[in-house]
């Protein structure tokens, strides 16, 4: 056993166990759209959208399940709640785990030409990226219908965005460690971490000829105490699975190695995005975030994490109070944000067997905190 650092499966959830099996599949596939115009006004002249797969759409087309992806993940993301004996069998399901724009694979600062290269890599919003996937399931599957829509952290935005922009697409929701609008505390965490980057004199205004490491290190660091809960570091649970692992080389890892070969336009871009996220101001709202939620018709299962400190479950109550279809049920966990995405065992247990019941239940919209 050993401790494992990937962004890419947890948001740089410790996970502490061996790396799980691949479910089955996870093929990843390349979608592109030409001229593609943000909210923004700014016409993207070839926009690509990276996105996975795990098992085989039906015939009649309704046995869909989308997984937008979170912060900097790639179309694995998800397999804590793809495979046999999970929440989602690809054996039943078609899963199509879309990856955001900024991850370094869909259109991004570091993949991009010029006159779009580096920092002038215009900023999506969640409903640019929602957008560019109702494209990508429509043109590659002829699906305008799915059966569920479960997101993680970011990809959670993604998926209050669907159930507001789109309220019949899918028959139910599931968000995971995420609030339907990036509430200030929040805007100024992640203020934070872009200043830890920025602040390096290798950085350039975002024109640079190599990585700010230094800038990159402090990032981090400014990252790393917000990721668990204060019990989480009190009970030293970074040891679980490595009972030698000292706090020193704990921090280090977020000092030394917290996202292994990221670059720093794009993990300042997928932060933007974060920051611009408010299902209120999309188009009919006015702004409103309550009267945008109240408009959600589907059944939308709402988990939170206890002791999440970049959505705090304070918020997330605060919104499932305007969500008429919700089913408001808090994951117990000490771990933090990553409890959303199946850190441990104990957590990973609870988001299958809940998500499992709520996409077996009758279809009919439910209700209840």
């Amino acid at each position: 056993m050993k401790i494992l650092f990937g962004l890419f499966s947890f948001l740089m959830a410790i996970t502490l166990a061996a790396p799980p099996a691949r479910a089955a599949d996870g093929d990843r596939h390349m979608f592109t759209i030409e001229n593609f115009k943000l909210e923004s006004g700014t016409v993207l002249p070839k926009a690509v959208v990276m996105y996975g797969t795990y098992g085989k759409l039906n015939a009649a087309k309704d046995n869909l399940i989308l997984l937008p992806s979170h912060y900097m993940a790639d179309g694995h993301g998800y397999e804590w709640l793809i495979g046999p004996g999970k929440a989602i069998d690809p054996a039943k399901y078609f899963c199509v785990t879309s990856e955001l724009f900024g991850n370094a694979k869909s259109s991004s600062p570091s993949n991009t030409p010029e006159p779009f290269h580096g920092p002038r890599f215009p900023v999506p919003t969640i409903r640019d990226n929602v957008e560019a996937v109702r494209r990508l399931l429509e043109q590659e599957f002829g699906v305008t219908h799915a059966r569920a829509i479960i997101g993680f952290s970011m990809g959670g935005q993604q998926a209050f965005q669907w159930a507001v922009s789109h309220p019949d697409f899918a028959d139910r929701i599931v968000v995971t460690s995420a609030t339907a609008k990036t509430w200030p505390h929040g805007i100024m965490r992640l203020e934070s971490q872009i200043a830890a980057i920025e602040t390096d004199p290798v950085f350039n205004n975002g024109d640079y000829t190599e990585q700010p490491k230094k800038g990159l290190s402090a990032f981090g660091m400014v990252w790393g105490p917000w990721l668990y809960s204060q019990e989480w570091w009190r009970k030293e649970l970074w040891k679980t699975g490595a009972p030698n692992t000292t706090l020193d080389q704990a921090i280090d890892r977020f000092r030394n190695n917290f996202i292994p070969g990221a670059d720093a336009n794009n993990l300042i871009l997928q932060m933007r995005t974060w920051e611009k996220h408010d299902v209120g101001t999309t188009p009919g709202f006015g702004g409103d975030v309550a009267k945008a939620l109240g408009s959600i018709r589907v059944p939308l299962l709402y988990m939170p994490s206890a002791t999440d400190l970049y959505f705090p479950v304070e918020d997330a109550r605060y919104e499932a109070q305007f969500i008429k279809t919700v089913t408001f049920k808090p994951i117990p966990s000490l771990w933090g944000h990553t409890a959303g995405a199946a850190s441990n065992p104990e957590d990973a247990k609870f988001l299958n067997e809940t998500i499992g019941a709520f996409l077996a239940a009758d279809p009919k919209p439910m209700g209840g905190r």
